[in-house]
């Protein structure tokens, strides 16, 4: 089991770096969901590699992760950690969700 969760705090970003670029991996496994990730990000294969370098692109596959309980859950399992792990890499790369209005 991979202990991202409990990194030290100056590997913590790293940390969360890896479990994205994890959960990248994890998509691009897949052609289906790989198809739907691109399709509802506006990205291609031609430009993928360069958007994985941002923390905000990361971020974002770790909530495309989490928006979809069935695929967090894949997820979670075929990397050995906590559903809760996802949303707290998300927040050790660019911080917490903007709260949603009422």
């Amino acid at each position: 089991m991979r202990d991202r969760v409990n990194d030290k705090p100056s590997a913590a970003g790293a940390g969360a770096e890896a479990l994205a670029i994890d959960a990248l991996g994890f998509l691009a496994a897949d052609p289906e969901r790989l198809a739907r990730f691109l399709a509802l990000s506006g990205l291609g294969p031609h430009n993928l590699r360069r958007a994985a370098a941002s923390p905000e692109f990361l971020a974002a596959v770790l909530d495309y992760l989490a928006a979809d309980e069935a695929l967090l859950l894949a997820f979670a399992a075929a990397e050995g950690v906590a559903p809760n792990a996802v949303i707290s890499a998300r927040a050790r790369l660019v911080g917490p969700p903007p709260e949603s209005s009422p």
